[in-house]
């Protein structure tokens, strides 16, 4: 693979700063962002103000752990634009992320925040080896989710050629990167072993792709999948994170000459680790629940957002920021499936939209080859013919895949086969291995 390490010289004096100067900036951008979000969203005056809190009250980094949590159920009970802090008219885009209950969690972006986004997604594909001029081929999602559009605006702000492809008709992507010479490539990892299959499906020898960075984000994976993704491409495969809650891709990076975590643009960002059980602020380098505050966002500023991602602190390498390390899982029960934010109760609500099946269910995911995959076990309601369990079982998936976009192999089962449980249901058996 080549040599993709950036130029010291042309990095942000901040990716360099001392931590001096790095705590001295998130400190100045905490005290107005709190301000910011007390005087202008009602909900954080009240959450202040039954914490006992107040922005004037934050003297230190370390006071942020005496103000509230934020979390995605918040954002949901102001649903849709009640977390804003600027009036509606200021807000140029909006994007939406799938809940439980069938309310999204609405974000809002002003001119100065969608700019913001775009040099922190230049900075981080900069920080993968992309350069201004190359071709980057994207297939990300595009619409509500921030994904597409994310990557879209911070590679026209570093200069490059954006093909915005999104997902769907593999056959078509291998043409066009090789057509068109992509040299970065933005993707969900699942999607890329899709997009190595084809290469190998169409006769073509992946190593002689143009393709020399891939920037990829969207669900966990491991380090053997990345080392699988090199070794096939002869490219540099790198993780990406953020939350739309938060700003959307570009929270955090990792950078190409080191490949250790990524690295958080703490200008930006705030960053805490907790105790999922206790709320307790844990220190760098203990495992627990990764907790965002936002410095610079206009029109939706988060405080304290309790991501449910489990990992931990670390020292800067690369830059002087902070890392997060590969993360481990979440705190909660939300399965990410090829990209695909799933949550059981989502299974339920399609389970009892059926006739004839009984609300017994139980989720096993397991690794399949180099792929996740979700094995739904439920029940007819009354015993039945095979042809009839096989019948129901089939329309259940298929509802599965219009509603929330995801496949699943559906066994239905007789009356009694779906274990049962005396406490909380075990929902979810996770087979998959450990990354």
């Amino acid at each position: 693979m080549l040599d993709l390490a950036p130029d010291r010289q042309s990095l942000d004096p901040i990716e360099i700063a001392s931590r001096d100067e790095i705590e001295a900036l998130q400190l100045t951008r905490l005290k107005w962002s709190l301000a910011h979000a007390y005087h202008n969203v009602a909900h954080t005056a009240v959450a202040f103000k039954a914490a006992g809190v107040h922005p004037d009250d934050l003297r230190s980094l370390a006071d942020i752990r005496r103000f509230p949590f934020t979390q995605k159920s918040d954002l949901r009970a102001n649903y849709p634009f009640g977390m804003f802090a600027v009036p509606r008219e200021q807000v140029i885009r909006l994007h939406a992320s799938s809940g439980t209950t069938g309310k999204p969690t609405v974000v809002g972006y002003t001119a100065k925040d969608l700019d913001t986004w775009a040099g922190l997604m230049a900075r981080s594909m900069r920080a993968c080896g992309t350069r201004p001029g190359d071709i980057v081929h994207l297939s990300y999602g595009y619409g509500l989710f921030t994904g597409g559009l994310g990557f879209h605006y911070g590679a026209e702000k570093l200069g490059c050629t954006v093909v915005p492809v999104s997902g769907g008709m593999t056959h078509r992507q291998v043409s066009l990167i090789e057509d068109f010479g992509a040299s970065t490539i933005g993707s969900t990892p699942s999607y890329m072993l899709s997009i190595l299959d084809e290469y190998r499906a169409q006769g073509r020898d992946p190593r002689q792709s143009p393709l020399r960075v891939g920037i990829f984000g969207g669900e966990p994976w491991t380090n053997a999948m990345r080392a699988e993704i090199e070794q096939a491409f002869d490219m540099h495969a790198l993780d990406c994170y953020g939350l739309s809650e938060v700003i959307g891709p570009g929270v955090a990076i990792e950078c190409v000459e080191t490949k250790d975590g990524l690295h958080l643009w703490e200008d930006h960002f705030l960053a805490e680790i907790i105790d999922p059980a206790s709320g307790e602020v844990l220190p760098d380098g203990q495992v627990g629940e990764l907790v965002l505050t936002s410095l610079t966002k206009e029109a939706l500023p988060i405080i304290r957002y309790r991501t449910r991602d489990l990992t931990r602190l670390l020292p800067g390498t690369a830059r002087s920021m902070r890392r997060i390390e590969k993360l481990r899982g979440r705190s909660d029960d939300m399965i990410i499936l090829r990209g695909v934010n799933v949550f059981p109760s989502q299974i339920e609500e399609q389970l009892l939209a059926q006739p004839g099946l009984a609300l017994h269910f139980q989720i096993e995911l397991r690794r399949e080859g180099r792929m996740d995959a979700m094995i739904l076990s439920v029940e007819t309601a009354n015993a039945t013919e095979d042809a009839e369990r096989l019948r129901l079982g089939a329309r259940l998936q298929k509802r599965i895949k219009q509603m929330l976009g995801i496949t699943v192999q559906v066994n239905a089962g007789i009356p009694g086969t779906v274990p049962r449980s005396q406490g909380k249901a075990g929902r979810i058996i996770d087979n998959r291995p450990k990354i």
